[in-house]
């Protein structure tokens, strides 16, 4: 049974693409539109039976603002996100949103045809162990990605703190021994004592992995100032 479609991508080939193969199994597809930032309001005015909302990242925060819109205006049409293989967070998200199912993107027309067929019949149009996951995310939800700079900043004592922020912000060892008081050579060690804990071989990887991790936002209020110390 023909189903009335709208296909929503930000690369505009994939979008049509999909149109074509859709149209050539009998679907009425209303538009294949791109990019996905405006594709609520579109779906919302042609109010298809299903949407089919393209994503490359469904982890990213926000990346489904437009199904909570759609839903909200127009609770009819069933919005099927297609995506990469996902996490369960993103499985979980898309769910959260109102999605009614999830395919992945590299899957054959004819399941990405199945999928159509279920959520325009109101399931849950996702493989079985995808739906597990994303159920078990929703409700045990997993640490966010930023705990790591928390959990890094929790092996490294308050000196060794100041060291790491020293060396992210380019100072050599005579700088950071002149700046914390201390001998170069106590200075060293503390710095081998960072590399170490943090897992890296150098400087640099240390001053990358503090700034991806987010540790740097953390540690930064930490710095105490130079004081006297009675280190060598």
């Amino acid at each position: 049974m023909a189903v009335r479609l709208m296909v929503v991508d930000d690369h505009r080939l994939l979008a049509e693409a999909l149109a074509s193969a859709l149209k050539l199994r009998g679907h009425r597809v209303l538009a294949a539109a791109a990019p996905v930032a405006g594709a609520a309001d579109l779906v919302i005015s042609r109010a298809p039976e299903v949407c089919l909302l393209g994503t490359a990242a469904p982890a990213e925060p926000g990346i489904f603002d437009p199904v909570v819109k759609i839903k909200r205006e127009r609770p009819q049409v069933a919005v099927l996100v297609l995506g990469p293989v996902p996490s369960p967070r993103g499985i979980a998200a898309a769910f959260a949103s109102g999605a009614s199912g999830y395919v992945r993107h590299d899957e054959r027309i004819e399941t990405v045809e199945r999928a159509i067929m279920k959520a325009r019949a109101g399931e849950a149009a996702v493989a079985p162990q995808l739906l597990q996951g994303a159920f078990g995310e929703l409700l045990h939800p997993a640490a966010q990605p930023d705990d790591e700079g928390q959990r890094l900043l929790r092996m490294l004592t308050p000196r060794e703190v100041e060291v790491l922020v020293r060396v992210a912000e380019g100072e050599d060892t005579r700088q950071i021994a002149a700046g914390m008081n201390i001998a170069p050579s106590t200075a060293r060690t503390h710095v081998q004592r960072v590399l170490m804990k943090l897992g890296v071989g150098s400087r640099l990887e240390a001053a990358a992995l503090a700034a991806r991790t987010g540790l740097l936002d953390r540690a930064g209020p930490l710095r105490p100032a130079a004081q006297p110390s009675r280190e060598p």
